[in-house]
C-alpha cells in the first residue's frame, strides 16, 4: 500500500510553515485536528524541533498517516491518535498550541462547533489555535473559484461548506477564545489564529 499523497499539502507546507514559526515560540505541545495524509505533521514537526506535534484524525486515515511517520522517525512526532471532535474526551487533555487545516468546510456545522469547544478545553492558558483553509469573509466569497469550490462541497453533502470568518470569530468567542490575527495565504486561503486567555 503507497503513502497516501496531497499535492495541495506540498504546495501550501511552506507558507503555512511561516506562519506558524511567528506563533509557535514556546516549547510544546501541539494538537494537530485532522492530520489528513500527514504530510504537513511530518513538515512541520521536522521543522520546529522544540514542538511535540501531536498528530489526531478519524480512525479510516490513521493507517496512511502512520506510513509518513514511520518513514520520517522523528522523535518529536506523536500519534496518529484516533479524534472525532463529536467524542466527549480528546485523546489530547493538554497542549500549548492547536492547528487544522482544510478541515472546517468538510465539517458540518455542529462538528465545526464540536472543534471550537474541544480546541477551548484541551489549550492551556496563553495558547493559540491556528485555522488553515477557504474562509468567506462578512458573509462574502472572496473569489468565484471559492464559490465554486462551495458548491462542489454543498452537492457532495449539505452539510459541508465554506465557512464565513465572522461566525468562525463568534463561536470562538463563545469558547473563551480571542481573535488574534488573519493572513491571506496562496490559492484564496487564510489562516485565522486565536488565542486562549
Amino acid at each position: 500500500m503507497s503513502k497516501p499523497y496531497s499535492e495541495a499539502c506540498e504546495r501550501n507546507k511552506e507558507p503555512i510553515l511561516g506562519i506558524l514559526r511567528d506563533w509557535l515560540l514556546q516549547p510544546g505541545i501541539v494538537l494537530e485536528i485532522g492530520s489528513g495524509t500527514g504530510q504537513h505533521a511530518v513538515h512541520f514537526a521536522s521543522n520546529l524541533p522544540h514542538l511535540t506535534w501531536t498528530s489526531t484524525d478519524r480512525d479510516e486515515n490513521l493507517d496512511g498517516i502512520q506510513q509518513w511517520f514511520t518513514e520520517a522517525a522523528l522523535p518529536n512526532l506523536r500519534g496518529p491518535l484516533q479524534l472525532d471532535v463529536r467524542q466527549e474526551v480528546w485523546p489530547v487533555r493538554e497542549a500549548l498550541y492547536a492547528f487544522s487545516a482544510n478541515t472546517a468546510h468538510i465539517m458540518s456545522w455542529s462538528e465545526v462547533e464540536a472543534m471550537f469547544a474541544g480546541v477551548s478545553v484541551a489549550l492551556e492558558q496563553g495558547g493559540c489555535f491556528c485555522l488553515y483553509g477557504p474562509f468567506n469573509r462578512n458573509g462574502e466569497f472572496t473569489s468565484d473559484s471559492n464559490r465554486a469550490f462551495d458548491e462542489s462541497l454543498r452537492s457532495r453533502s449539505p452539510d459541508m461548506g465554506i465557512r464565513d470568518d465572522q461566525a468562525l470569530k463568534t463561536l470562538a468567542e463563545r469558547c473563551e477564545l480571542t481573535f488574534a490575527a488573519d493572513y491571506s495565504l496562496p490559492a484564496r486561503n487564510r489562516m485565522l489564529v486565536w488565542k486562549k486567555g
